[in-house]
């Protein structure tokens, strides 16, 4: 049951990580900001915030948990 879970944070650190990419760089990062997809850029930087130390503590967790499973 955790390693599907901890499949599915890992691939959503690693979309937040690119959505992070510096506003000079041509990417995923210049779609989300001309796009409005993520909101207003100081609220978008606040919620991928967020989102990344949620996910890394989640990670971790699971990480631990599987570890002493095995």
């Amino acid at each position: 049951m955790l390693k599907p879970i901890g499949f599915i944070v890992s691939l959503l650190l690693i979309i937040v990580i690119f959505l992070r990419m510096p506003q000079e760089n041509l990417g995923l990062s210049s779609f989300a900001t001309k796009s409005d997809i993520l909101g207003s850029p100081s609220s978008a930087e606040r919620s991928l915030n967020i989102l990344t130390a949620v996910g890394i503590v989640i990670y971790f967790v699971i990480a631990i948990q599987l570890n002493l499973i095995s």
